[in-house]
């Protein structure tokens, strides 16, 4: 089974990440040919005290 995971910084509601988990599902399964219903994603989110960018911490 494949397995998308999506690092993302907090904020989305869960409408949004539903939709989203939809959207990346459907994306997949097309350009892969896989069964949607196989298809794993998950959303993490990291604070953005966690995240860096060129050293410096965004948080």
């Amino acid at each position: 089974m494949p397995l998308i995971q999506i690092s993302q910084t907090p904020g989305l509601s869960d409408a949004i990440k539903r939709e989203t988990i939809a959207a990346v599902t459907e994306a997949y399964a097309k350009a892969t040919g896989k069964n949607p219903d196989s298809v794993w994603v998950t959303i993490t989110e990291v604070p953005r005290s966690q995240w860096g960018v060129g050293g410096e911490p965004l948080g």
